[in-house]
C-alpha cells in the first residue's frame, strides 16, 4: 500500500508526493505531481502529516476532473459565438475589398497575420495550419479580396485547432466543430443548466443542510428554465430570462421565486464550477433587477389568505361530523384551539402531551422557526378529545394519517382531506388550513390579549428584542386564561 511518503537524497526530512492524473494536469500547471514536506524526519509523524495533505490534493483532483467534464459543456455555444464574430468581421472585411481596387495585400499585413498564427501555434500544430497559412500568402498574386477569404478560411481552422485542444474533441466533434463554425448562425445551443451541474449543485446543497423540498421546488424551476434556453436556442443573460419569465403566465410573487431559484444557483456556480466562471465571469446576475408587473393594493388584499370566521369554522366542522370524518373534525378542533400549523398537529404524539408548572399542556418539539418550539395548554374544550385520541393511539401519534410524504411531511392526507372539504363548501384559494391560525390570533387580539401572549402562543417572533431575547414569556397560567377567549359551537 502507497504511503506516499519519500526522502530526498542526503536529507532525512520525509515530503509527502502525489502523481496526477494526465487528464487534470492542466488544472495543476502542467505538472505531473505534487510534493510537499511534512516538516518532520520521524516516519510516524510524517504519516499523520500526510492525511490532510493528501486529502486536501485529492479534492483539487476531483474538482479538476468535475471541472473537465462540465467544462466539455461549454464548447458548442463558445464556438458558436466565436463563429458569429469572425463571420461579422469577415462580411466587413469583404464589404471594404470589394469598396476598393484589387490591389495587393500589404506585405507588414500579411506577414503579420503569419507571425501571430505561428506565434499561436509554434508549440503544437498537428494540422500544419502555421505551414498552410505560410503558403497561403505566397501564393501571387494577393489582392486584398484573396487575402480576406484566404484569411476567413485560416481564421475558421485557427478556432477549430484551438477548440480540439483546449477540450480534446474526437473526431466526431471535430466535424460537428466544423459545421458550427462555418454556419455559426444555425447553432441551437444547449441549456448549461446541464444534468452534471444540477446533481453537484443538489449534492452542495443537501451537505448544506438544505430541506430536500426546497431543493426539489428550486430543481424543478430550473429545469423548466432548462428546457426553454433548450428549445428557444437562446443564451443565458439578462434579456433572455426575462422573455422567460413573460412565457410562464404565472403571478408575481410566483415568479420572484423562479428568480431566486436561479440566483441562488447563479451565485454557487460561480463559487464553485470553473468552467461556469470562465463563461459568465464579470457578466451580471441576470436574475437579478428583473422587473415584475407590480401588483396593487385591490389585488393584493383580493389574493391574500383569509382567516376563516367562527361561524365558518363551525360549519367545516359540522360537515365533516355528518360525513362521518372524526380524524378530520379532530384536525379542525385542534387547530382552532391551539393555532397550530397543521404539521405540529400531525406530529403531535402520546408524549407530547404533558404538564408544565401544573398545566396540561402540548409540547411542540419541532417546528418550521425556534418560536415555533413552546408549550401551549390545553383548552378545557378539548381535553377530552386528548384523552380519546391518546387512549385510541395505534402508533404513538394523536391524529392517524395515511403516512408522511416523501418529505416526510405527515400532515399531507390531513391537508388534502381539509382542502376538499372546504373546497366542497365553496371556499377557494384565500381559505386554507393556516387560515384557521389566523382566525386565532384575530380571536385572541380581539379578546384582550396582549400581543407578546399571542406570539408565545402561536409560535411568532414579535421582532422586538425584549421580548424575543430577553423575555421567558408567558406563564402556563397566563397562556391558559388567554385561550380560554376561544369559544365554539362544535
Amino acid at each position: 500500500m502507497a504511503t506516499h511518503l519519500f526522502q530526498k537524497p542526503g536529507e532525512s526530512v520525509w515530503y509527502v508526493r502525489i502523481i496526477l492524473p494526465p487528464s487534470v494536469r492542466h488544472a495543476f500547471g502542467g505538472r505531473s505531481k505534487l510534493v510537499k514536506t511534512t516538516g518532520t524526519s520521524n516516519k510516524a509523524e510524517a504519516m499523520d502529516r500526510r492525511l490532510p495533505i493528501l486529502a486536501r490534493w485529492k479534492q483539487e483532483i476531483q474538482a479538476a476532473k468535475d471541472g473537465k467534464t462540465a467544462s466539455r459543456d461549454l464548447w458548442r455555444p463558445e464556438l458558436a459565438d466565436q463563429g458569429l464574430t469572425l463571420e461579422a468581421r469577415t462580411d466587413a472585411s469583404l464589404l471594404n475589398a470589394v469598396k476598393h481596387s484589387p490591389e495587393p495585400l500589404d506585405a507588414k499585413v500579411s506577414g503579420m497575420l503569419i507571425r501571430s498564427v505561428e506565434l499561436a501555434h509554434r508549440s503544437q500544430d498537428p494540422t500544419g495550419l502555421a505551414e498552410r497559412t505560410r503558403d497561403a500568402f505566397e501564393i501571387p498574386p494577393i489582392t486584398l479580396l484573396d487575402g480576406v477569404q484566404r484569411s476567413a478560411l485560416l481564421a475558421q481552422d485557427t478556432l477549430l485547432l484551438s477548440a480540439g485542444h483546449r477540450y480534446g474533441l474526437s473526431q466526431p466533434e471535430l466535424a460537428e466543430a466544423r459545421d458550427i463554425v462555418q454556419s455559426p448562425s444555425t447553432y441551437k445551443p444547449v441549456s448549461p443548466f446541464t444534468t452534471h451541474r444540477l446533481e453537484l449543485f443538489r449534492a452542495y446543497r443537501v451537505k448544506d443542510g438544505i430541506a430536500a423540498k426546497t431543493i426539489d421546488q428550486q430543481e424543478s424551476k430550473l429545469k423548466k428554465l432548462s428546457t426553454y434556453l433548450r428549445d428557444e436556442g437562446q443564451p443565458l443573460n439578462r434579456k433572455t430570462i426575462a422573455a422567460w419569465l413573460d412565457t410562464l403566465g404565472l403571478s408575481s410573487k410566483t415568479k420572484t421565486q423562479y428568480l431566486l431559484a436561479g440566483s441562488t444557483f447563479w451565485r454557487w456556480a460561480l463559487k464553485h464550477d470553473i468552467p461556469w466562471q470562465n463563461a459568465y465571469q464579470g457578466q451580471d446576475n441576470p436574475f437579478s433587477g428583473q422587473e415584475l408587473p407590480r401588483v396593487r393594493g385591490k389585488a393584493k388584499a383580493d389574493a391574500a389568505r383569509k382567516a376563516f370566521a367562527p361561524e365558518q369554522i363551525e360549519q367545516l366542522f359540522r360537515v365533516a361530523k355528518e360525513g362521518g370524518n372524526q380524524a378530520l373534525c379532530d384536525l379542525i378542533a385542534l387547530g382552532a384551539h391551539t393555532g397550530c400549523r397543521v404539521e405540529e398537529i400531525a406530529q403531535l404524539r402520546k408524549e407530547s402531551v404533558v404538564k408544565v408548572e401544573g398545566v396540561q399542556s402540548f409540547k411542540i418539539e419541532d417546528s418550521k422557526t425556534v418560536a415555533g418550539i413552546r408549550e401551549i395548554p390545553i383548552h378545557p374544550a378539548l381535553l377530552a378529545t386528548v384523552e380519546r385520541l391518546v387512549a385510541e393511539s395505534t402508533d404513538g401519534y394523536l391524529l392517524p394519517s395515511s403516512g408522511g410524504n416523501k418529505y416526510g411531511i405527515r400532515s399531507d392526507s390531513l391537508s388534502k382531506a381539509f382542502g376538499r372539504l372546504k373546497t366542497a363548501q365553496g371556499y377557494g384559494k384565500q381559505h386554507v388550513f393556516h387560515s384557521v391560525r389566523a382566525m386565532v390570533v384575530t380571536l385572541l387580539l380581539r379578546g384582550g390579549v396582549p400581543g407578546p401572549t399571542v406570539a408565545n402562543i402561536v409560535g411568532h417572533e414579535t421582532g422586538l428584542v425584549t421580548f424575543d431575547v430577553y423575555d421567558e414569556g408567558a406563564s402556563p397560567a397566563q397562556k391558559l386564561a388567554a385561550l380560554k377567549v376561544l369559544t365554539y359551537s362544535f
